[in-house]
């Protein structure tokens, strides 16, 4: 059996724990909002109609940004339909997902959501069908004081203090031909900084997001980035990137590389960004907002779209994520936390029930699924400085991305409290010992060895009759000698190896 090996050093800093890299996404498709965050009517439903099991969820998942209202669906939104009396809100066409809006959930309501959730709210602009004087009237009633229209408005409606919306999105994947109000990058480029600029004559404290690429894989990738950058560089603080990674095809060593995929787009990005700064001769660096990111059994999508009508929330890729899958979102969160240093935002897509963490039945109970704990522990334990790690790890080989390593990690060390956190895991279908030096941390002994293991049933998942078949567990806390230790990770699992200081 072969060894992997790790060593630790607190001098080797990427950057500070951003907490918005643990961010979600609600968005107007499928059951997101109509059965999932809002079902009025609803045993657990407040007097605003939201699911108060689902907030539980939400906040022990420790989510800390939304981005809202799309996705695909800001592209044909009209922000303006969903506030004031509901029972004056028109009832639209939604082009992107093929459904009936009623707009009984809208930007009042997901705002009084945010705050019970104890989320900052990301908001998204349309693009794609809209311009610079609809985004500008959607910030000033969000977040003008008043004595304006739209701000008394807001007040009107019962939000006497701004929302004070601080993340904004210049539309979303309008590189996509499959988007409402599709665009070159040119054509997107000029729109968008436009708009920024408006916008930030209204509220300057406000940071803004461009569209990048929809995938890695789009033929527009990269030049798309090169080109809405030129015209956008000075004016917006992240561009985008989204990903999703899709178990389908069942080439289960691929699947626990994606993180590998990740990894080089989010370099190929920052190369991008890094060049046209250079051109311009910007020296502000220009960071990443991941806000789109999960596993998605996506073959499944045009087979939901197709066998129905214009409906209201339909339900729209409810996976149901297995516990290899789990594994996969961990590796993926392990990415994020490397790159520290240049990804400031990261949205999971979406929160509840379409392709989501947390799973709802209308009427009835809520619950976790295989996915829902790798982030929740994360989000919980990755507080403090992201350390570089270089582990020294057998390979394996994969058919999308080559020879791979068996092992990823990352590294959390809080020097508030001088706790460590390593995040391992393993792709490999064996056990994989682990050597550990941490020399360079002395007083630290080992607190705490918790795994998500999918090596033994790696199609286990949680339901509505087992929500909890699917759990992290604990495994022998690492021991050592001499600021060393070593460490066996199950097969195909995501670990959490946390250290304390010595008592």
């Amino acid at each position: 059996m072969q060894t992997a090996q790790l060593t630790i050093d607190p001098a080797f800093r990427v950057a500070p724990v951003d907490r918005r890299l643990f961010g979600s996404f609600v968005e107007h498709m499928g059951r997101c909002v109509y059965g999932g965050v809002f079902e009025p009517g609803h045993p657990a439903a407040d007097d605003r109609g939201l699911r108060t099991d689902v907030l539980d969820l939400t906040r022990e998942l420790g989510v800390s940004v939304v981005r809202y209202p799309g996705g695909n669906f800001v592209s044909g939104y009209r922000w303006e339909d969903g506030i004031g009396p509901v029972g004056d809100r028109p009832r639209r066409l939604d082009l992107a997902w093929k459904t009936i809006e009623t707009n009984a959930f809208g930007l009042d309501e997901f705002m009084t959501w945010a705050g019970q959730a104890g989320v900052e709210p990301m908001m998204a602009v349309n693009l794609g069908t809209r311009g610079v004087q609809e985004a500008c009237d959607l910030l000033e009633y969000s977040n003008h004081p008043g004595g304006t229209q739209l701000s008394d408005l807001r007040r009107r409606h019962g939000a006497e203090q701004p929302y004070g919306v601080r993340l904004w999105c210049l539309g979303n994947e309008l590189d996509g031909p499959w988007q409402v109000g599709h665009k070159t990058a040119a054509e997107y480029g000029r729109l968008a900084a436009e708009t920024a600029r408006a916008m930030k004559m209204i509220d300057p404290s406000i940071s803004l997001v461009a569209c990048g690429s929809s995938n890695r894989g789009m033929p527009t990738f990269a030049a798309w980035e090169a080109t809405v950058l030129e015209h956008t560089y000075e004016h917006v603080d992240y561009i985008s990137a989204h990903t999703y990674y899709d178990p389908s095809d069942g080439d289960q060593a691929s699947l626990l590389a994606s993180a590998v995929d990740m990894d080089a787009f989010i370099n190929d990005v920052v190369a991008t960004a890094d060049h046209v700064a250079a051109k311009q001769r910007q020296r502000r660096r220009l960071n990443i907002s991941f806000d789109e990111w999960n596993v998605w059994y996506q073959a499944r999508l045009q087979a939901d779209l197709d066998r129905r009508g214009w409906v209201e929330a339909p339900a729209l890729i409810e996976d149901t994520f297995t516990a290899v899958d789990a594994v996969v979102v961990g590796d993926l969160l392990v990415t994020l936390l490397r790159h520290a240093d240049r990804v400031g935002v990261a949205c999971q897509a979406q929160l509840a029930n379409v392709i989501g963490p947390i799973r709802t039945r209308t009427g009835g109970p809520a619950w976790r699924q295989s996915i829902f704990h790798p982030f929740a522990l994360t989000a919980r334990y990755a507080r403090g400085t992201v350390l570089r790690t270089e582990p020294v790890s057998p390979r394996y080989e994969t058919a999308k991305y080559g020879d791979v390593p068996v092992l990823d990690t990352v590294a959390v060390h809080d020097e508030s409290t001088d706790e460590l956190t390593i995040f391992a895991v393993n792709r490999g279908p064996g056990d994989l010992p682990l050597d550990l030096d941490l020399r360079g941390l002395p007083t630290l002994d080992g607190v705490a060895h918790l795994t998500l293991a999918a090596g033994d049933d790696p199609t286990a998942v949680n339901t509505e009759a087992e929500p909890d078949r699917v759990t992290p567990r604990m495994l022998p806390t690492p021991t050592g000698d001499g600021g060393r230790c070593t460490v066996r990770l199950p097969a195909v699992s995501w670990n959490v190896l946390r250290f304390a200081p010595r008592r």
